[in-house]
């Protein structure tokens, strides 16, 4: 009961704590040139990379563009609205670990903390070493042949949030042995999590950078849960959503809100595919902090401007300054194996620290992450911009990111 009252408490409505509208001049934005982001995304319409996006964008601490583009379902025709839904998938991940980082602030856990510490089962993990196979071996294509040897130390909650533990890093053997604990329908955070403990890790911890696309930012939401005695769900909604006024963010739409789900695709051969999402929008138990949430863009733009202004929105204070400022240092350099340039990793967030080598129209020191189906958001501190894109389609041209970014940057004016 429980659980289904925390998805219950999700739908009711919360206290508005929205970023105020201004004029883009009175914030040094000019509004011709912000026209260009309405050019860019149609471009990628047309070209058939996505079926529609909402695009938000707030200066100084006033929204100056918001703006719904294309259809949100390519058989009705419907319109994109500005509040559509969208699975944000990863961008589920600096949610979970601002979660992490409120707990660190009262204490209850600390960056170098074994994850062994909160879930016994993860305790002696091994390293997995793939054999190769020789030309023409039998079972060739088969699961991997490996063997494992001890890990050199325990992997951390830092190494959690920054993609440096090798927990089911996408490595042949961790994803082999992963499918065998495989979650069933119906469990919960509390029911699977221990069960990756028995599953290899694919390098020595801290060695390089490999993302975890669901289990590391899963055993999180699992350290949440077990450190304020509430479902993941529960802490969200208590702590993060209801003090910032986000109260179209949750893990499963409830039936008021269903009409306003953008339709999910799938980018193949110049053509969108609409994606069955039936099974994942049935899902009522597992609260994924890796990539279960939904939301609109007026939401998550409350998200980073809460992280912008220091940890505080309107008079609700969820993080302190400095704490932020650590979210958003770099722990992954560009130098370690598995980081691109220019570009590191801080707790949950890349984090841009060479745009030039990188490749990215963003200031140094801007912050921020994607999600699998297109959506995508960064806080710039320098210029004080949040920008948020909402899109729903698997494989996008994920260039209309950086195309954003040019657009919105391209609009400053002092």
């Amino acid at each position: 009961m429980r659980r289904y009252a925390a998805i219950l408490f999700l739908a009711l409505p919360l206290a508005a704590a929205s970023v105020p509208a201004g004029k883009p001049e009175d914030v040094g934005l000019s509004a011709e040139r912000l026209a260009q982001i309405h050019q860019t995304v149609q471009r990628h319409i047309d070209a058939h990379d996505i079926s529609g996006a909402v695009t938000i964008v707030a200066r100084k601490g006033r929204v100056a563009h918001f703006e719904a583009h294309g259809v949100m379902d390519l058989d009705s025709k419907k319109a994109m609205p500005k509040d559509g839904l969208f699975w944000i998938a990863s961008m589920s991940k600096p949610i979970t670990g601002v979660a992490i980082l409120m707990l660190l602030e009262e204490g209850k856990v600390r960056l170098t903390d074994p994850v062994s510490k909160f879930i016994p089962e993860f305790k002696g993990m091994k390293v997995a070493v793939v054999e190769e196979r020789a030309a023409g071996a039998a079972g060739r294509g088969g699961p991997p042949s490996f063997y494992t040897i001890p890990a050199t130390r325990e992997i951390t909650i830092q190494d959690l949030l920054t993609h440096v533990s090798g927990l089911a890093s996408g490595g042949p053997a961790s994803t082999a042995e992963v499918n065998k604990v495989a979650r069933q329908p119906g469990e919960t955070l509390a029911n699977y999590i221990p069960r990756l403990g028995g599953t290899p890790l694919d390098f020595q911890p801290g060695s390089q950078w490999r993302y975890s696309p669901g289990a590391a930012f899963d055993t999180l939401g699992r350290v949440v849960e077990i450190l304020s005695d509430q479902t993941f769900a529960e802490y969200l909604r208590r702590r993060i959503f209801e003090p910032l006024g986000m109260k179209d963010t949750f893990f499963h739409p409830p039936d008021d809100r269903q009409g306003r789900v953008a339709t999910t695709y799938h980018r193949a051969n110049d053509e969108l595919q609409r994606v069955d999402t039936a099974r994942r929008m049935e899902n009522t138990t597992y609260f994924s902090g890796a990539g279960g949430l939904m939301s609109d863009a007026e939401d998550y733009l409350q998200f980073g401007q809460m992280l912008l202004e220091g940890g505080a929105l309107n008079g609700k204070r969820l993080l302190g300054p400095r704490t932020v400022e650590l979210m958003a240092s770099v722990f992954a350099p560009d130098t370690l194996p598995g980081r691109g340039k220019g570009r590191g990793f801080g707790l949950s967030v890349q984090v841009v620290n060479d745009p030039i080598a990188a490749g990215y129209r963003v200031s140094a020191g801007s912050f921020g992450w994607d999600g699998a189906y297109g959506t995508h958001f960064w806080v710039d501190p320098k210029e004080k911009i949040v920008a948020v894109m909402m899109v729903q389609t698997d494989n996008p041209n994920r260039q209309l990111d950086r195309d954003f970014e040019n657009a919105v940057m391209q609009a400053v004016l002092e």
